[in-house]
């Protein structure tokens, strides 16, 4: 059992039956009162944020998760393929539990994915990711002072906002937390 007062970020606990990961964590004392802890957690299995607060005295359950690199093979209607690259064992993980964060994901590509009791609850992607443009208008010489962007499409389908001086071809580096470009990949 964890005391709520050890709830920092990142520590992995059950609560009410689910799994939680805490996201950010502050704890707050009212003048004669007691204290409280207040944690923005969220649902390993649905993904969902949410807010608990908690007394300092209060006691959650904690659980043990795990990481495996697996190797992302392909997608159907339900299910991403990844494959055990050390024995050759496939798993099957629903659409829901990874979600948007697969269109980062390139196939044959490896990825960890966290695991609970043998059970997949989300996929780790690399807060920066390098996608090759595969369609964009050309890119103007002399533009490279100005702050205009143009649309491009990535090899993973999705568009983004770039420079206008970037060329189709060119391999970018794009923030896969908010899907916006960054930089140009060297």
């Amino acid at each position: 059992m964890i005391q709520a007062t050890n709830l920092k970020s990142g520590t992995t606990f059950q609560l009410d039956g689910k799994p939680y990961k805490v996201v950010k964590y502050t704890h707050t004392k009212l003048g004669r009162g007691g204290a409280n802890v207040v944690v923005s957690i969220k649902n390993l299995e649905t993904g969902d944020l949410g807010e608990r607060t908690f007394k300092s005295g209060h006691k959650v359950e904690e659980i043990t998760t795990s990481k495996k690199s697996l190797q992302y093979l392909y997608s159907d209607a339900k299910n991403a393929v990844f494959m055990d690259p050390s024995n050759f064992e496939q798993v099957e993980i629903p659409e829901q539990v990874v979600g948007d964060d697969l269109v980062y994901v390139k196939e044959g590509g490896n990825c960890d994915i966290l695991f609970w009791d043998d059970k997949p609850l989300s996929l780790e992607i690399p807060p920066k990711v390098r996608l090759k443009i595969i369609e964009t208008s050309p890119g103007i010489k002399g533009n490279t002072a100005s702050n205009a962007y143009k649309p491009a499409k990535l090899e993973n389908g999705i568009e983004v906002k770039i420079p206008l001086f970037i060329n189709q071809g060119e391999t970018i580096i794009v923030d896969s937390r908010t899907g916006e470009y960054v930089e140009r990949a060297k």
